[in-house]
């Protein structure tokens, strides 16, 4: 083989190389997970297993007499039922712990 097409193609594969280190993009973040909601904007924690209602509390306006802003209000949330997406175990077989005495 010619020493000059060998220099060529040494050239070449350095030039290729360095191109590819200096231009490589930095790996992209897998998108964050959508948190499970219910219809009334709390997770599926903040709702009791046994009746399904939930017992978060939401933040209200309250008004004076006259119609003015006099601050915040602490009232409970008025959902009845989580109608949100169920964690896997619970679609193929129901909870078994803590036993229930009859």
């Amino acid at each position: 083989m010619e020493p000059v097409s060998l220099i060529v193609g040494a050239a070449l594969l350095v030039v290729g190389f360095l191109s590819g280190r200096l231009s490589r993009r930095k790996p992209a973040a897998p998108p964050a997970l959508p948190a499970p909601l219910c219809g009334c904007g709390h997770t599926l924690s903040q709702h009791d297993t046994e009746t399904n209602t939930c017992y978060a509390e939401l933040r209200r306006d309250t008004h004076d007499k006259r119609g003015r802003f006099s601050g915040y209000k602490w009232v409970a949330c008025t959902c009845r039922q989580y109608v949100g997406p169920r964690p896997i175990d619970e679609v193929f077989m129901p909870r078994l712990l803590p036993p229930t005495t009859d």
